[in-house]
């Protein structure tokens, strides 16, 4: 009952790479389990700072029922400044919490696992938006970890591409990913510099960018048919939003912070342009229109990082991999 772990970010990648497939079944099961309503996932706060507009430290506490009976919180700090200094972006720790007495048993460096359930997210909603594990092309808009990511995820979940092609404003980052693509999926890879060209004829879009309002605005942006995973939420104008089928993880969750569908919501007064969740389409509640693209708005729901934290943690427990903080608490006794 007083036993705390800390999982090191090392120990997290570990058991990541090596459960890939397990945990895009943990993150459907978990989405079923919200939809079901087994889940409690409050609004996500943000902590902003007056000379950083650009940076934020966002809190996402959850509790995860469906059997598994784990509450928490992630800290992620956001600071795309450190791109310029050649360092990741985000950083994260994960406290999980025993459900029956509240006691905390475990802290994980938790960046892994932001992305891990990131890029599991949106390779599930590929599959299930696709209805298989092909795409003759697939053009990928930021070349990050997330984007290096959901390209290893898609890999584990054997995926097969013909071609991918990266655009990123800077080119050595796009040439890196397109070199990793070629490595992980065994695909042609390259680069494009011209983002509508890198965008055309693809049909499967990722994007996986910092940007903090859309610079993808051209009505014909996107074509019928086309699946695109708007992982980065903020890259897409509210126009293209209206006139595409749109799937959300979350739609509360999504009608927040300037996001694209929530900028739609602001120019059109209402929601009539979500077709639903991404759950509901497991389900078969709803198909979309061969007519229009899809789009896949994922606001990240802190449950998936409950999920996916306690999936690593319990690996690395079993594997001996996890570090137990003797004396962690001070006092286990009221008298």
């Amino acid at each position: 009952m007083f036993e705390f772990s800390v999982i090191t970010g090392t120990t997290a990648r570990d058991v990541i790479a090596r459960t890939r497939p397990e945990i895009i079944e943990q993150v459907r099961q978990t989405y079923l389990a919200h939809d079901a309503g087994d889940t409690v996932n409050p609004d996500s706060y943000f902590l902003r700072f007056p000379e950083k507009p650009d940076a934020r430290i966002i809190a996402l506490p959850a509790y995860l029922g469906g059997g598994e009976g784990v509450a928490g919180i992630k800290w992620i700090g956001s600071f795309p400044a450190n791109i310029e200094e050649g360092i990741p972006r985000a950083s994260a720790a994960l406290l999980l919490n025993d459900y029956a007495t509240g006691y905390p048993f475990a802290l994980l460096e938790a960046s892994q696992i932001s992305a891990a359930r990131t890029a599991a997210s949106a390779v599930l909603a590929a599959e299930q938006l696709t209805g298989g594990r092909t795409a003759a092309r697939v053009a990928v808009v930021g070349a990050g970890i997330i984007a290096r990511n959901i390209l290893e995820f898609f890999a584990a979940a054997g995926w097969s591409f013909g071609a991918l092609t990266v655009h990123d404003r800077v080119p050595a980052y796009g040439k890196a990913l397109a070199a990793h693509g070629r490595e992980t999926l065994g695909c042609t890879a390259e680069t494009e510099d011209d983002l509508d060209a890198a965008l055309r004829g693809a049909d499967l879009v990722v994007l996986a960018t910092t940007a903090g309002e859309p610079y993808i605005t051209g009505a014909r942006s996107f074509a019928p048919g086309q699946i695109v995973l708007n992982i980065s939420l903020r890259d897409i104008g509210p126009e293209i939003i209206h006139s595409s089928n749109n799937v959300l993880d979350d739609v509360e969750h999504c009608m927040k912070a300037n996001t694209s569908p929530h900028l739609a919501e602001q120019m059109y007064g209402n929601r009539d342009f979500v077709n639903g969740t991404l759950a509901q389409h497991m389900r078969g509640v709803f198909k979309n229109s061969p007519a229009k693209p899809v789009v896949f708005s994922p606001f990240g729901l802190g449950v998936l990082d409950l999920a996916v934290g306690l999936h690593v943690y319990r690996a690395a427990r079993e594997s001996g991999e996890s570090v137990a903080v003797d004396g962690f608490f001070g006092e286990t006794s009221r008298w």
